[in-house]
């Protein structure tokens, strides 16, 4: 089974053979290694030396340069507002304290379909709505998908 080593983020992306597409909800698009099938039927393994979030619109470079495309795909979320930048940002608050990933806009906030959450949300004096879109949540602390210590170099010198 040939295999997809590199990922070519969208913004580097400039042509190519793309042969394939994946849709792929935000949880399957923080991986490392995992067998896949695209769309049109090419199956391939995922094999990337750490466990990467791949972004809509990223390409997975397989061994023999050919590309194939990411898609996200679109999920059940609720898009929640609020009246006013304040109470936004106490929902904001909210829905962090309890760890859940969290896609956050200009005045909108996404997080998967959730009941409890939603009732929580409108108790605060906000709306909850059921959409479907995709979801491409925060990154935050948990993520592992980049490597925050890069180019970050520490001496000991003695002084």
């Amino acid at each position: 089974m040939i295999r997809a080593t590199k990922v070519l983020r969208r913004e580097c992306l400039a042509g190519g053979d793309i042969i394939d597409r994946v849709v792929l909800d935000h949880g399957d698009r923080h991986r490392r290694r995992v067998a896949m099938r695209g769309i049109g039927g090419l199956r391939f393994l995922l094999d990337l030396p750490e466990p990467t979030v791949l972004e809509d619109g990223d390409a997975l470079i397989l061994e023999d340069g050919r590309l194939v495309w990411v898609e996200a795909a679109a999920e059940h979320l609720l898009e929640i507002r609020a009246p006013n930048d304040h109470a936004l940002k106490r929902l904001i608050w909210h829905i962090g304290n309890r760890h859940i990933p969290a896609e956050i806009g200009a005045d909108t906030i996404w997080i998967a379909d959730d009941h409890v959450l939603a009732a929580m949300v409108r108790g605060l004096g906000g709306t909850a709505t059921e959409v479907k879109r995709p979801f491409q949540p925060e990154g935050g602390a948990y993520s592992g998908g980049h490597d925050h210590a890069h180019g970050h170099h520490h001496s000991h010198a003695a002084g």
